[in-house]
């Protein structure tokens, strides 16, 4: 197969790419030093980048940035940024994207645990990760051409700064290769509308 993934110079990309290349020809996007460069909260450049790309046969998406900050704190404009990349972002990426996939692919888009198990500081991440994970269960049902589409909710990494795994107290951390396996599943499966939950 033919994929596009999105944010494969971040930790989560480099994993799922590493469970990937060998048995699929990857094309690597991110903002920099990448295949295909891309900021997804720009529409203009997805579509740039879909242009540039072609047609593909599964697109996944390994990114998506979200504020984290105490509720009292969170003003309009610092849930923008979250509702900008992590939500509209990678919705636009199957919204645009959608003609450059072929019959039979698969969109796979990443949400996260905290849209079931709440962290301090994390209600704007969390609101993102719930929309995604909506729209993925509903659109899955109108998917023209036998496209499939999920997500991959994981919990925080084992391989996550020892900082940000502060953050998830009496949460199992989960090691990347596990998580990786989930975007295998979702893009060599059959499964559609399914959020797969690594927790």
């Amino acid at each position: 197969m033919k994929i596009l993934l999105i944010g494969a110079t971040g930790l989560l990309g480099k994993a799922i790419s590493k469970e990937l290349e060998g048995k699929h020809d990857i094309i690597r996007a991110a903002r920099h030093n990448a295949d295909v460069k891309v900021d997804i909260t720009k529409p203009h450049r997805i579509k740039e980048m879909f242009e540039q790309v072609g047609k593909v046969d599964a697109v996944i998406s390994a990114t998506g940035n979200a504020h984290f900050g105490p509720l009292e704190e969170i003003t309009p404009e610092l849930n923008e940024i979250t509702i900008e990349s992590k939500l509209k972002g990678q919705i636009n990426l199957v919204l645009l994207g959608m003609s450059h996939v072929n019959d039979g692919g698969s969109f796979t888009l990443t949400t996260g645990v905290i849209m079931d198990e709440p962290i301090y500081q994390g209600a704007s991440s969390a609101m993102a990760n719930g929309a995604v994970k909506a729209f993925v269960k509903s659109a899955a049902t109108e998917a023209p051409r036998g496209i499939r589409l999920n997500s991959v909710s994981p919990t925080v990494f084992q391989e996550s700064p020892e900082k940000l795994r502060e953050f998830f107290p009496g949460f199992e951390p989960v090691p990347l290769s596990k998580v990786a396996l989930a975007f295998r599943k979702s893009v060599e499966g059959v499964q559609t509308g399914k959020s797969y939950e690594i927790y």
